[in-house]
């Protein structure tokens, strides 16, 4: 049957009982399979390319047929060649989560209507706003990476919400926790590693993933080398006399590529949940957490006047914001902070002068008896 110019056409395919239909893009014939029979159903398809192609929104079928599943496949392998340190993360998030409510839907099908219905399911499994916002973070990765693939596997780029975020802990290890805390810490590896991130802010995983080559204890130095840290930057500190006292004992006897960390096995230690929880409780602080370490350094360092810039190499922070973000204040500085300023005051009022009055001369009352 034949049509306007212009407008497309609609054929059989020679021993086919179903309608085939052709139509131009950019000056580039297209032809697609409908798979329908009926003849009314298939013009109606063909309606609808010719409305995509005119107001700019064709997809394609093969860009049609791509599921969430497909992306997500591409987002975890870059994750991987990349050596991305939170492709565990990425992994765990995508199957527990975000695989059983996406991996039916077609990438073109997913809106931002559709991503609210996620975050609202999430919400009523009570799930963190943090919690949430990483997941949405990965899927909207996964969609970037479709839509600058070549050739692109997503049309457009759904919003991707944010949620208010109101879990920052904003908690610190005081000098008598610090205490009580080394003093729970019976073996040499646990005393030694809440040392060094106390002292340096480093992350758990740093710690972790030292290895002996990194400690030189005849120049006193600890290093991080580029690519071991979690901005990837390398880090070089010099140590205290506690740190080196400490590293001494936990490298004895090891080759350069052993970690320094290690159980009385010579296991390298990897998870020490439940040792943690049983000394914080025996130190009174149950509930605390190695990265509380990580907060305190900063605020040791910038109670002792360290420059903000030395304090952010030193512990990896890349931005100043880590003094807000942590709120590098506790009600200790706002005491002394208040001290300082009443001190201030009063010595101000001793030293004082009245400034309602002239100091420079005598304020004299007319001589009565002068004679005007």
């Amino acid at each position: 049957m034949s049509r306007k110019r212009g407008a497309g056409s609609i054929y059989r395919q020679p021993g086919c009982g179903t309608w085939t239909i052709a139509y131009y893009r950019n000056g580039r014939k297209i032809r697609e399979a409908t798979g329908f029979t009926d003849y009314q159903a298939a013009r109606q398809k063909l309606n609808q390319r010719l409305a995509e192609v005119a107001t700019g929104t064709y997809a394609g079928p093969k860009m049609e047929r791509i599921r969430v599943s497909e992306l997500a496949d591409d987002f975890l392998r870059d994750q991987r060649i990349n050596s991305r340190k939170s492709y565990g993360h990425a992994t765990s998030r995508w199957a527990l989560h975000l695989k059983p409510f996406f991996q039916d839907y077609r990438a073109i099908d997913v809106s931002s209507a559709l991503v609210a219905r996620y975050v609202d399911s999430r919400l009523e499994e009570k799930a963190e706003p943090a919690t949430i916002n990483r997941e949405l973070s990965a899927l909207r990765r996964m969609f970037r990476l479709g839509y600058y693939a070549t050739p692109p596997m997503v049309r457009y780029l759904p919003k991707f919400p944010r949620l208010q975020e109101n879990n920052i802990r904003a908690g610190f290890v005081e000098a008598e926790q610090w205490e009580r805390l080394t003093d729970a810490a019976a073996d040499l590896w646990l005393r030694a590693l809440i040392e060094l991130a106390h002292t340096y802010g480093w992350r758990k995983r740093e710690l972790l993933g030292l290895r002996v080559r990194q400690v030189n204890l005849k120049a006193r130095t600890i290093r991080l080398e580029p690519g071991t840290t979690k901005n990837r930057d390398g880090r070089e500190v010099a140590m205290t006399v506690n740190v080196h006292a400490m590293l001494t004992q936990c490298i004895a006897g090891k080759g350069p590529d052993a970690y320094v960390f290690t159980r009385e096995n010579g296991k390298p230690v990897r998870d020490f949940r439940e040792t943690w929880a049983k000394v914080c409780t025996a130190a009174g602080c149950p509930g605390l957490l190695l990265h509380d370490l990580r907060r305190s350094a900063a605020r040791n360092f910038r109670r002792a006047g360290v420059a903000e810039g030395v304090i952010m190499r030193v512990g990896g922070w890349r931005t100043r914001s880590v003094f807000e973000r942590y709120n590098i204040i506790s009600q200790a500085d706002i005491k002394d902070a208040l001290a300082k300023l009443e001190q201030s005051q009063q010595a101000n009022s001793e030293n004082g002068h009245d400034f309602g009055h002239d100091s420079g001369s005598a304020h004299h009352e007319p001589d009565k008896d002068a004679v005007n």
